[in-house]
């Protein structure tokens, strides 16, 4: 039983392996066939549209080649075209060629002509200078030099009424310029109109005090004297002495020891020394104050101690009448201002102005121009080589050289020459005007000379048959020179050459 049952399963297994083999048949070719008939169909689908891209295909290079042969029809015509312009500018050019070889022939011709005409003209200018040679008795080269000598003298006199007419062009405008410059910084300036006098007279309560400072045989003048170094004089003059002494210094020590020994009335040898040193400790705080209050003023910093003591000292000098320290801080002013007006550094300016008259401080110690003698003390104190040149080039001990020099000068003579800055006495005044007159008639062709303007202008009237109007100028120049290396004296002295001629005839 169990064996059949086996059978029939193994039959069974059979049957059905075998109906899903065929199954599985079926299906493949069912697949098989559907996939033939889309590759069938896909093959046609790729035909039809080989077809269809190759009449595009077709249709394209028909396209191209008409588009080609239109441009090589194109192209054809224009090299055409171009072929004809060729052929009618080769035909221009030949054309001009051959006009321009008659052109050349007939220059030819013309050159020979004109070498001829040349030829001739030579020969009959030849024969004229001869004639003229003859007629005239002079050779060529004679009258050559005396045609050259006349445009010689034409040209001189055309060129010197150039020069004149350039010269005061330029005179104009830098007169101009320095006036406005000069005038701006005047008026920025605004220190007071100061004359001071050297005062080295003291007041006496009574004459009886005269007979006190003599003392007993003259003990207490003599110990006066030999503390101070200052010649105390006592004479009738009621009721005051006088103090004469070169040191100004030594003599602001003098009238302050006097004036305390007065007010004192202790006076004897040992009294003197002890007031004389005090007095001499009180000046010297004076100095150093009055030094350092200058360079406060001035707006200047970091100077050295000596300088500062030596402007101290100039509060105690001074010239013409004007205070030397006053006067300084007044150039300083000045030299910043011009400095500015012109574009430089106005510190440096302030600097050399107020240190321009340091050399004054101890001109009475030390041999020699104070300009000088100041640059010496700025070098060895300051160590700057602008501001000791410029302080020795501002009253021409030394060629003025620098800008700082020219600014330096200027505002020292715009210090010393403004109305009431400075005295001078009458001796001296006419002298320097007697000494203006004879340096501008010392000079040949000079007929008469005027000094004007307080000895600030000299006016020279020459004769004109000696002197033209070139030499006329350079006898301005030449006066001027010599009024500068000769003289000394405050501000400029303008020279003004006169040349007058006068034409007289009669009518008979």
């Amino acid at each position: 039983m169990n064996y059949i049952a086996y059978i029939l399963i193994v039959i069974a297994l059979v049957l059905g392996g075998g109906v899903g083999y065929f199954m599985r048949q079926l299906i493949a070719n069912q697949r098989t066939l559907e996939a033939r008939k889309e590759a069938r169909a896909l093959l046609e689908e790729a035909a039809t549209k080989y077809k269809e891209m190759l009449l595009e295909a077709k249709e394209e290079a028909i396209r191209v080649r008409s588009d080609a042969e239109d441009d090589r029809k194109q192209r054809r015509s224009e090299l055409h075209h171009i072929e004809k312009r060729l052929n009618q500018k080769e035909n221009s050019l030949e054309h001009k060629r051959i006009s321009l070889d008659h052109r050349d022939q007939v220059l030819h011709d013309k050159e020979k002509d004109i070498d001829n005409l040349q030829a001739e003209l030579e020969g009959l200018k030849s024969e004229q200078i001869r004639q003229l040679e003859q007629i005239s008795g002079i050779s060529g080269e004679e009258a050559k030099s005396l045609l050259l000598q006349a445009v010689e003298q034409e040209v001189k006199e055309e060129a010197s009424r150039q020069a004149r007419i350039w010269e005061a062009q330029v005179k104009e405008d830098a007169n101009r310029e320095a006036q406005h410059i000069l005038a701006t910084a005047i008026q920025r300036c605004t220190a007071d109109v100061v004359s001071e006098t050297t005062v080295s007279t003291v007041l006496l309560p009574s004459d009886e005090m005269k007979g006190r400072l003599i003392g007993r045989e003259g003990r207490n003048i003599r110990a006066f004297e030999e503390a101070t170094g200052v010649d105390l004089i006592i004479d009738d003059t009621p009721e005051s002495v006088t103090l004469s002494s070169f040191a100004p210094v030594r003599r602001e020590i003098a009238r302050i020891a006097l004036n305390k020994l007065i007010l004192d009335g202790r006076i004897h040898p040992a009294r003197i020394e002890e007031i004389v040193k005090k007095a001499q400790a009180e000046v010297e705080t004076t100095i150093r104050d009055e030094g350092e209050k200058a360079v406060y003023e001035a707006g200047l910093a970091g100077l050295h101690p000596e300088l500062i003591k030596l402007l101290g000292q100039l509060k105690f000098r001074t010239s013409y009448g004007q205070n030397v320290l006053l006067h300084s801080l007044e150039v300083s002013y000045l030299a910043g201002m011009l400095a500015d007006e012109i574009g430089i550094d106005s510190v440096t300016a302030r600097k050399a102005g107020l240190l321009h008259d340091i050399g004054k401080a101890v001109s009475h110690e030390v041999e020699g121009p104070h300009a000088l003698i100041g640059a010496d003390l700025v070098k060895q104190w300051d160590g700057s080589a602008e501001i000791a040149q410029a302080v020795a080039e501002h009253h021409g001990e030394v060629p003025t050289s620098s800008v700082l020099g020219f600014i330096v000068a200027a505002a020292d003579a715009i210090s010393g020459a403004r109305p009431g800055a400075r005295r001078e006495s009458l001796e001296h005044y006419l002298k320097r005007v007697r000494d203006v007159e004879e340096i501008a008639s010392s000079f040949s062709g000079v007929e008469k000379t005027f000094a004007i303007q307080a000895g600030r202008e000299i006016r020279v009237l020459v004769k004109p048959d000696e002197v033209d109007d070139l030499a006329a100028i350079r006898l301005a120049r030449d006066i001027s020179k010599k009024l500068e290396d000769n003289l000394s004296y405050p501000g400029q002295i303008k020279v003004m050459v006169l040349r007058e001629t006068v034409a007289v005839d009669y009518a008979k």
